[in-house]
């Protein structure tokens, strides 16, 4: 595979990849309960917040920085940053998204796609990994350039809510297709913020959000784990 080709994100972040994205919903499923997400238009809506003011945001921030630290050679700031990208975590099940997600992202990786960044995080980090932080790190590993990686990564966190929203029933595949369109130069916007932020910039507005990844841990019926 030749450095700096952006084949290796189709296979990674496509549902075929073993990381049970399908698994959750990031909340999104007691949104529908609640009645926050009933069309497209609230769902749009609802995954805009979260590109711009939250999880989707700070989720690339913590990618470009695992990115930058194996781009430079830094233990120090790439054990930082794995450390606080599972600290970050706002809640029980949330936790276990973004580390049953990153450490099979791992596992995965080092068994079909192996390179020295995957080991430079294993000698800098002993703990469990946080989705995006695993993807900064093999997307480094393969000289990936940034803006591709925030783009596509960010392009996968809209596509996977979506989906959800789809299964869930408010609304159908073709306005999931919208959806995605209208999300398109959002998820631009915010990969080129991203890409070079750091660690101070990050933070989160959307208690509607957190609330409802509280909430789901004791939600009645449920088709996900989040």
């Amino acid at each position: 595979m030749t450095e700096g080709s952006a084949l290796p994100l189709l296979v990674w972040l496509s549902p075929s990849f073993p990381v049970g994205a399908f698994a959750y919903s990031h909340g999104l499923e007691w949104a529908v309960e609640a009645g926050d997400i009933t069309d497209g238009t609230s769902c749009q809506a609802w995954i805009a917040d979260l590109l711009d003011y939250g999880s989707g945001r700070t989720d690339a921030i913590l990618l470009a920085e695992a990115w930058r630290a194996v781009m430079s050679s830094d233990e120090g700031a790439l054990h930082e940053v794995a450390e606080l990208a599972v600290a970050l975590q706002p809640s029980g099940e949330r936790h276990l998204e973004a580390t049953a997600q990153g450490n099979a992202f791992m596992t995965a990786s080092r068994a079909a796609w192996p390179s020295e960044a995957l080991a430079f995080l294993t000698r800098a980090y002993d703990g469990d990994v946080v989705y995006p932080v695993a993807v900064g790190v093999a997307g480094a590993g393969f000289a990936m350039p940034l803006p591709s990686l925030l783009e596509t990564f960010l392009l996968g966190f809209v596509t996977n809510l979506v989906s959800s929203a789809v299964r869930l029933g408010p609304i159908g595949q073709t306005d999931g297709q919208r959806t995605i369109a209208g999300l398109l130069s959002l998820v631009r916007k915010v990969a080129r913020e991203t890409e070079t932020a750091s660690l101070d910039d990050l933070g989160s507005s959307v208690f509607r959000s957190d609330i409802a990844t509280l909430r789901h841990e004791t939600q009645y019926t449920r088709l996900f784990r989040s």
